[in-house]
């Protein structure tokens, strides 16, 4: 489990591709007490500590985990977001991340306002009943709110202490990044999908909006 809340970003040192994908990425986070088995967040996807040298660690990405977000297409020298997993004693300033990416999306736009930019997503149908105006989205990894929400797209303004301490602020338009609903959304969803008599249904199944639909 994860907040959102970015703690560093790292540089891919090495990665190779194989029966698993195999990234060594280099950060200052690996010098903190990171221990091997324990859970980090790259770019919002939620990998486990494999190996660990002075001033890096490796992940294993699975088959899944490569079909499903950005990580296959990185390579060395990419930069990516970092966060490890929360404890119980931490305070929840973002909003509660799982780290199990729900969709890849493409940036649209981005434009500035004032110190901050806005950066306008594509969103997948699937991922449509899960996000309202003012709830929270989780953007490779970063916690964010949904400023506006179209039937096919969604906008967030990123502040500037968001731009130093993430990727984000590098992004161009046309790049391609992992988002992950809101778990209160999802559960929501799902209920509504089940109270329409499909027994097992997901959101990908059959999408529908279920009375919180975004407009048009």
């Amino acid at each position: 489990m994860f907040t959102g809340l970015i703690q560093d970003v790292g540089t891919v040192e090495q990665i190779s591709f194989g029966g698993m994908a195999q990234l060594w990425v280099g950060a200052s986070i690996a010098g903190q007490e990171l221990k091997l088995g324990e859970s980090i967040a790259v770019d919002g996807a939620c990998l486990t500590v494999a190996e660990l040298k002075p001033g890096a660690f490796r992940v294993e990405a699975s088959a899944e985990t490569l079909r499903r977000t950005t990580l296959g297409s990185l390579e060395r020298g990419s930069r990516v977001n970092l966060e490890r997993s929360m404890t119980l004693s931490d305070r929840l300033g973002g909003h509660l991340v799982l780290g199990h990416v729900d969709a890849v999306s493409e940036i649209l736009s981005i434009r500035g306002e004032g110190d901050s930019s806005v950066l306008e997503f594509s969103l997948p149908p699937s991922l449509a009943p899960m996000l309202i105006e003012k709830g929270s989205v989780a953007v490779d990894g970063i916690s964010l709110t949904v400023n506006e929400l179209g039937a096919d797209r969604f906008s967030v303004a990123i502040i500037p202490e968001t731009q130093k301490r993430t990727t984000l602020s590098a992004k161009r338009r046309g790049a391609r990044v992992n988002l992950e609903a809101d778990l209160i959304g999802k559960y929501i969803a799902r209920l509504f999908a089940l109270q329409r008599g499909v027994p097992g249904a997901s959101s990908e199944e059959k999408p529908g909006d279920g009375g919180f639909g975004p407009r048009s």
